[in-house]
């Protein structure tokens, strides 16, 4: 292979365990060679080309391989299959839908689970599939997996390449982390673990709820809100904590967190808005809120705060923000553009100072993430990061209060950028509210992350 240094590799075995795959990778583009384990004298075979763009995964089952591909035509991925001996031949087994966007898939010796999402929300889809030798067509007659929340994660989990049990992982923002087994035969799911949660935590005392606001476009964007249901008023006395993040085709699905539950039992209200630059909607939503379109992450954001204020889930007084990472970003940006809808913030090892980093090809990550938030080399992206890093445009203005954290060893997030980004406001912000800064001398971005 060619070195190139956007792309990294990957190497992932099939569930039958009988091929090896090994891909190459960008932010948007994914090719795919592979090994047969029985043969490995034979080396790696190429099985989808690189095509700049497009970004596929593979397995195997059987006489076939089964590919998710997704490219600029099919933005929600299509699944194909081809004949171990004739990789060229691919079939369309599940066709592009443009209001459902195929994550992942899971292969059986009797079945083709697939991890998809629609209206927002993740859902599983199981096929049966025909058997061995037999010819592979469209699949038709999927069975969808019930859950028991409106809201809810779910991921996959280990199972058995020749069981007719599927296992995945779930949890709400009222249902602590479960374990279930669905029979993909009887479509029957079986609850086999949940988390303990100790201190009296019932389940039935938290109200999950969908909400959507409007954007500055008009696109509708999704929120996620949990409260308890005997502490909130919803007059908008209620103090409440929105979380968001909004880059790189991160889904933040509503998740369960003991730690969470402090302030819920103190009649905090939680939500999550789901922004533009997040997948969470597809892959136009992502598409959407990146590189030249950066920004829709930031009024997606502000329009969720605005509509929870009006709606009187909560008052601008009451109202608490917070991301990490490029969350942080986005916390930084809203703060800078409207500090006086918040009380609060709270930016967690934010990436502050776009620009600068986007310039220095030394610092890790960089040259890979130019895919992302664009190469500022290039006058059109240097000018459009400019104006929304948020170093860069910090004012004489009143902020609200602010915690800013940084992990000394971050090597994705290096210290000096949230410091940088805190001194800037100590000496321009025209207010008196309190600024914080903590830096942990011994962690990086996964270990600061409380």
């Amino acid at each position: 292979m060619k070195k190139d240094i956007m792309f990294s590799l990957d190497l992932a075995a099939s569930e039958s365990k009988k091929f090896l795959f090994v891909s190459s990778e960008s932010k948007i583009t994914r090719f795919v060679f592979y090994l047969d384990i029985s043969k490995t004298e034979d080396g790696l075979t190429v099985l989808t080309p690189r095509l700049d763009g497009t970004d596929t995964w593979a397995s195997h089952r059987g006489d076939h391989f089964f590919i998710k591909r997704r490219s600029d035509e099919c933005f929600n991925s299509e699944i194909l299959a081809c004949p171990l001996d004739k990789t060229s031949a691919t079939t369309v087994i599940l066709p592009h839908r443009p209001s459902v966007n195929i994550q992942e898939m899971q292969l059986f010796s009797d079945h083709l689970v697939v991890y998809e999402r629609e209206n927002g929300l993740p859902k599983i889809t199981v096929y049966c599939l025909p058997a061995t030798g037999e010819p592979l067509g469209r699949l038709q007659g999927g069975k969808t997996v019930d859950f028991v929340d409106p809201i809810y994660s779910v991921d996959p989990s280990e199972s058995q390449f020749s069981s007719s049990i599927l296992r995945f992982r779930y949890n709400s923002l009222r249902t602590p982390p479960s374990v279930y087994d669905y029979d993909m035969n009887s479509g029957i799911s079986v609850l086999k673990k949940i988390d303990v949660v100790l201190g009296g935590f019932e389940s039935a005392n938290y109200i999950t709820e969908r909400q959507w606001a409007t954007a500055a476009d008009g696109t509708q964007i999704p929120i996620s809100i949990v409260y308890r249901k005997d502490l909130v008023k919803l007059d908008g006395s209620d103090a409440l904590l929105l979380y968001g993040y909004g880059s790189y085709e991160v889904c933040i699905d509503p998740y369960f967190k003991a730690s969470r539950l402090s302030l819920l039992d103190r009649g905090f209200i939680f939500a999550i808005a789901h922004v533009r630059g997040g997948g969470e909607m597809g892959r136009p939503w992502y598409e959407n809120g990146k590189l030249l379109k950066k920004k829709n992450t930031f009024t997606d954001f502000i329009a969720c705060a605005e509509y929870l204020v009006e709606k009187k889930y909560c008052s601008k007084e009451k109202l608490c923000i917070e991301g990490r990472s490029a969350g942080g970003l986005l916390i930084g940006a809203v703060i800078n553009m409207r500090p006086n809808l918040f009380k609060a913030a709270v930016a967690g090892v934010p990436f502050v100072d776009v620009l600068t980093t986007m310039l220095d090809p030394t610092i890790p990550l960089t040259t890979s993430e130019w895919e992302e938030w664009g190469d500022p080399r290039k006058e059109e992206f240097y000018f459009y990061m400019k104006s929304y890093s948020p170093v860069d445009n910090i004012t004489a203005q009143n902020y609200p209060a602010i915690l800013v954290t940084a992990g000394l060893n971050d090597t994705r997030v290096m210290y000096s950028e949230p410091a940088k980004f805190v001194a800037k406001l100590r000496d321009m912000k025209t207010d008196d509210n309190i600024l914080l800064f903590k830096c942990e001398l011994g962690a990086g971005i996964f270990q600061s992350q409380e």
